[in-house]
């Protein structure tokens, strides 16, 4: 396991069966223009780093002072600021990105969809999740519950996206959704799954790594989970611990606190290495 913030450049020619990934860590601040600011210079060192797919964390654009702040910044599907920031970063450096969590208005007044969104080289929207579990703790003074102001989504969400001469198969959740392995189940087989996630220290202290490497492990293949990680504005404090985990549940890289960007390689010979030797997705029964 790598600790520690991961930037270096692509170095020697990758293996013709690898697809270079990133994880960008933040910490959101109460303020749009300041976390897309700070947002911004990580994008761009994730894509220096020969990353092909970059992805934010949930919330990246904001995480208020109140809940309902999200509201206030929300868009309709396909058009607003922040879907349009999303498209031009994806568009200048020629990457995958798969913009953490977006507020999208929902057909319900004081709710939003919390949506993760993911747009092509060429700048095109070609995938739309919208997180399905939602968010709820009673942990002595924290108190949370996102379905006050967000409405759940329904559909399980895979995407396929050609790098490198390759067909590459994204399963796409957030955050909360880690505690749910029936949602992965429906997603498999993929070869990388994508986290974006908030997890409170609390939460995140205690079961965050676990729950990662066993997505992983059970359905053999990489997980990629960019975070938020540190003391925000609102006085909130996130776990952080980006982290690229392995097939065999082993942790590739980790940023645990503060700005950064983690970056490995999905490897497709490892993928099949893992499952030739332990054949589990083909021993399912239920």
């Amino acid at each position: 396991m790598t600790t520690g913030q991961t930037t270096g450049g692509a170095g020697p020619a990758q293996a013709a069966a690898a697809l270079r990934v990133a994880a960008v860590q933040t910490v959101s601040a109460a303020t749009v223009d300041t976390s897309l600011a700070a947002v911004e210079p990580l994008i761009a060192r994730a894509a220096q780093s020969g990353a092909r797919l970059v992805a934010l964390p949930e919330y990246f654009a904001l995480l208020g002072r109140s809940d309902r702040d999200k509201l206030a910044i929300r868009e309709p599907d396909g058009d607003g600021p922040l879907q349009a920031f999303l498209s031009e970063q994806a568009r200048r450096h020629r990457i995958w990105l798969v913009g953490g969590t977006v507020p999208l208005a929902s057909h319900r007044p004081g709710k939003v969809w919390n949506a993760s969104l993911v747009y092509g080289p060429d700048g095109s929207r070609v995938a739309r999740y919208d997180k399905i579990h939602l968010f709820g703790l009673r942990h002595g003074e924290e108190r949370f519950d996102e379905a006050a102001t967000i409405e759940p989504g329904r559909t399980p969400t895979v995407l396929d996206i050609d790098e490198g001469g390759r067909r590459w198969r994204v399963g796409l959740s957030v955050c909360y959704d880690l505690r749910f392995p029936e949602l992965y189940r429906a997603l498999s087989p993929v070869d990388l799954l994508l986290v974006p996630s908030a997890f409170t220290f609390t939460t995140g202290s205690a079961h965050w790594e676990t729950l990662l490497r066993a997505r992983a492990i059970e359905n053999q293949c990489y997980v990629l989970a960019p975070a938020q990680g540190g003391l925000h504005e609102n006085g909130r404090r996130t776990w952080g611990h980006t982290m690229l985990v392995d097939p065999w549940g082993e942790v590739l890289q980790v940023q645990p606190e503060g700005e950064g960007v983690v970056v490995g390689d999905v490897v497709r010979e490892r993928i099949d290495k893992v499952r030739a030797t332990l054949p589990a997705l083909g021993h399912r029964v239920l």
